[in-house]
């Protein structure tokens, strides 16, 4: 058996597998995070370690096995993030997760040094305070006390695997997406260590993502109720691993979508892909030799999430189900639109000071037409993502759907009719990350090699576009590009917005509208 587990932004998602990586059983447990005015978004790395913990007892008691049959854990995790560590490997503050935007002084400084086109062709990335070295800098220039006490680095998933084995590194899926690592060379960047002012030795050695990086030390074997053989696997960032459990291995299969708190689209590549307006990234991929171009938002399911919670008697029990209902089939928003910029946003702005906004709000407005626009706001933003890959050479005509938000029927057809090709939902969605991170530990056992994952997770539904539909979003598209533009000074002038990066203030030049013939 392998048991996999994805250090979510809302919980571990937990899983058990047989060693084909065939899903046995899943838990979820969470935690919570911080969010506060400021761009503040942080963690209790703690809390990560306590729903490891009850997650893989929970699973081991519902599926009654026996914890001798275990043979490895592999963990995928919450990417861009910065866990810091005194030389004990203990944290000296809360983790500082991907969605905080505090470093827009640091982000300047990097791109003073750097230059903002030389540093997205080195790293597949473009400076910014999502990211994990402006953080860390954060953390120097305006915590000296705890800065001093900082011995090392590392993100969300290493930290559970130095606590499961005691040794710390880090994966180049993880790697790359900490914007200190050189996608050439493989290799951390001196260039951009000399540019932030931080040590090498701060950093983490970087290993496969299929590399066993050892056993379960005592401690953890007593706290998991495991044997102490059980052989830990490196395992990755949760979006290469999305990839992975998505039956997307190499670019012969497509794309996919995850609707999760952050949403994206990615694919596999054997080459990173630039973006001459650099409105899209590059991760390593867990699969050796590969990589996944990614445009990822901050607040996709996380918008939806907010809706249903500030829509519903009880914020605490949001019925988002049935908000999603009440905003399907063909209710029109009647010129109502949603901004969907709740933590500011990466791809396609780029803007750590956007924020989240209803434009054209009138009296006649329900709510099943405010949630329709949130719904529809995300689905718009990453029509503009899909715009700058097939601008970039990509060929997207089929996108599965993965992540809690897949569940939706009334979302999948939205997202169909906006991005005007089919969407096809898998029969594992919530667990696709630990699925492929499943997947990847049983190769490093050498159970599998990656294309197993074609077979592990099947299409359960397709949502096919309605060309009248997808000719009226096209039109609204161009609207909601045209709202941000028309809102974007103001955002940046907000009294507690973020000092100003290299980010556009303005939209990407528009483009026709996708059709489901457009490819290479």
């Amino acid at each position: 058996m392998l048991i996999a587990h994805d250090l979510g932004t809302t919980g571990d998602k937990a899983s058990l597998h047989h060693d084909d990586g065939r899903l046995v059983t899943s838990v979820t447990v969470p935690y919570p995070a911080r969010f506060a005015a400021g761009g503040i978004a942080e963690q209790d790395p703690a809390h990560w370690w306590d729903a490891v913990v009850s997650a893989t007892r929970e699973l081991i008691d519902r599926a009654a096995v026996d914890p001798t049959t275990v043979a490895g854990l592999v963990v995928s995790g919450q990417m861009m993030g910065t866990v810091l560590l005194d030389a004990h490997g203990e944290p000296v503050r809360p983790a500082i997760i991907w969605a905080d935007t505090r470093s827009g002084a640091e982000t300047r400084a990097l791109e003073k040094h750097l230059g903002a086109d030389h540093a997205y062709r080195l790293l597949g990335h473009r400076l910014n305070p999502t990211y994990s070295v402006e953080k860390i800098m954060w953390v120097r220039d305006h915590e000296p006390d705890v800065w001093a006490r900082v011995r090392h680095f590392c993100v969300a998933k290493d930290f559970i695997v130095h606590r499961l084995t005691g040794r710390l590194a880090t994966d180049r899926s993880d790697a790359s997406g900490t914007n200190a690592y050189d996608q050439l060379s493989g290799t951390w960047s001196a260039e951009v260590l000399a540019a932030a002012g931080l040590e090498a030795a701060l950093f983490p050695e970087i290993l496969d993502s299929t590399t066993v990086a050892g056993t379960l030390t005592a401690d953890a074997a007593d706290a998991l109720g495991l044997p102490a053989s059980v052989r830990v696997v490196m395992g990755g960032g949760d979006g290469p691993l999305a990839a992975v459990g998505s039956g997307i291995v190499a670019p012969e299969d497509g794309a996919y979508v995850c609707l999760g708190t952050s949403s994206w689209i990615s694919f596999a590549s054997l080459a990173p892909l630039h973006d001459p307006q650099m409105r899209t990234m590059t991760f390593d991929n867990v699969v050796p030799g590969s990589f996944v171009p990614t445009a990822t938002m901050q607040a996709g399911g996380a918008s939806v999430q907010w809706i249903a919670e500030a829509l519903s008697p009880d914020p605490t029990h949001p019925d988002t189900a049935r908000l999603t209902a009440e905003a399907a089939g063909d209710l029109d928003t009647e010129d109502l639109y949603f901004l969907p910029y709740l933590l500011g946003e990466r791809s396609p702005l780029w803007d750590p000071d956007a924020r989240g906004a209803f434009v054209g709000l009138g009296r006649h407005h329900t709510r099943a037409h405010l949630t329709r626009a949130v719904l529809e706001g995300v689905a718009y933003n990453l029509l503009t993502c899909i715009q700058a890959f097939r601008e970039s050479g990509a060929t997207i005509d089929r996108i599965d759907a993965v992540g809690g938000g897949a569940q939706s029927d009334a979302w999948l057809g939205i997202l169909a009719d906006v991005w005007g090709v089919p969407i096809r939902r898998r029969t594992i969605v919530e667990e696709a990350n630990s699925l492929g991170a499943a997947v990847t530990g049983a190769v490093g056992l050498g159970l599998a090699d990656f294309s197993a994952a074609r077979a592990l997770s099947e299409v359960t539904a397709e949502f096919a576009p309605d060309a009248g539909r997808h000719a009226v979003h096209a039109q609204r598209h161009s609207r909601f590009v045209d709202a941000y533009a028309a809102l974007a000074p103001w955002f940046a002038a907000a009294p507690t917005s973020s000092a100003p990066t290299s980010a556009p203030k303005s939209p990407a030049p528009k483009s026709p509208a996708p059709t489901a013939t457009e490819g290479r």
